[in-house]
């Protein structure tokens, strides 16, 4: 056997091993008139994380990879970012393992897996073609980011997860979030959301009313951002938002919030809690080639 065959081999043999791990703890979700979809199994305690819009009655059954059968109830849901936390009875789960927060890249391989039947876990295999968020959606749901791939969400995959080569979690893939194709919720948004929504039921979500993308600094922009490489350039601004009324204008580089450096989407999202809604909370941007430090009094998305 060649060495392109046996390489071949191995990494058909890795997918599928990774396959084996995420759907192990891949589960069906059956709440709905048509095809199941999929859920995850969140931690041990019985905590399943699924899509917000494939629960469309209150009898919510969940099949286990082991083709044991429960009833859940619905601890919260998010209609905004699409996820939705059930609790079963069952102790003693087998939780699916998580990638590290931001550990998705442009370029990585990736599978999305499914159980939408009792026939066992579904994968398709593509490419991670975008990484971005905030983002507001076109039915007006506020999305902390988001994952765009090729792969392809087949029926009832809503709910499972994208998995990286290890089979570790990256996101919840919901085909409803992006128009026209798929999108997948990265796993540290998925992460604070269950928490909000185990909680209290609902998310209450802190917002600055901007649309950003990462960009890389050059040389002389870096010294002012205190050597970092990276900030978010502001690609949209909406009226009358929090980001409005302290003076952000698109084309600015967001490089702190509250004393802390921005420098991708999940740093900004970590100033961005429950507890700062309301909060004056000081902003530093570049404009022109100059630094300039705003304040901006964080709102809340209704």
């Amino acid at each position: 056997m060649s060495t392109e065959s046996t390489t071949l081999v191995q990494v058909s043999a890795g997918f599928a091993a990774a396959v084996e791990t995420a759907g192990a703890s891949t589960v069906l979700v059956n709440a709905r008139r048509r095809i199941p979809a999929s859920g995850v199994v969140w931690s041990a305690d019985g905590t399943i994380v699924t899509a917000h819009h494939v629960i469309e009655r209150d009898e919510v059954e969940v099949v286990l990879a082991d083709g044991s059968k429960h009833q859940a109830t619905v601890a919260g849901r998010d209609p905004g970012s699409d996820i939705a936390v059930l609790k079963i009875g069952p102790a003693g789960l087998t939780p699916a393992l998580r990638a590290p927060a931001g550990s998705a890249k442009v370029g990585n391989l990736v599978l999305a897996v499914g159980r939408p039947s009792l026939e066992g876990p579904m994968a398709s295999l593509g490419v991670v073609g975008a990484i971005g968020g905030p983002w507001r959606t076109f039915r007006g749901g506020e999305v902390e980011g988001y994952i765009r791939t090729d792969t392809t969400f087949f029926p009832g995959f809503s709910g499972g997860p994208l998995v990286d080569a290890e089979g570790r979690v990256v996101g919840i893939n919901s085909a409803r979030l992006g128009r026209g194709a798929g999108l997948t919720v990265p796993v540290a948004a998925v992460e604070r959301i269950a928490a909000d929504l185990l909680a209290g039921g609902q998310v209450r979500r802190a917002y600055l009313g901007i649309s950003s993308q990462v960009a890389r600094l050059p040389v002389a922009l870096a010294a002012l951002a205190g050597g970092r490489e990276t900030g978010l350039l502001i690609i949209s601004v909406e009226p009358d938002s929090p980001a409005d009324a302290a003076g952000v204008l698109i084309g600015d580089i967001l490089i702190e919030l509250g004393g802390q450096p921005v420098d991708d989407t999940d740093s900004l999202q970590a100033q961005l809690g429950p507890s700062h809604i309301g909060q004056a909370t000081p902003a530093s941007v570049l404009r022109g080639g100059e630094r300039k430090d705003l304040t901006v009094t964080i709102g809340e998305r209704s």
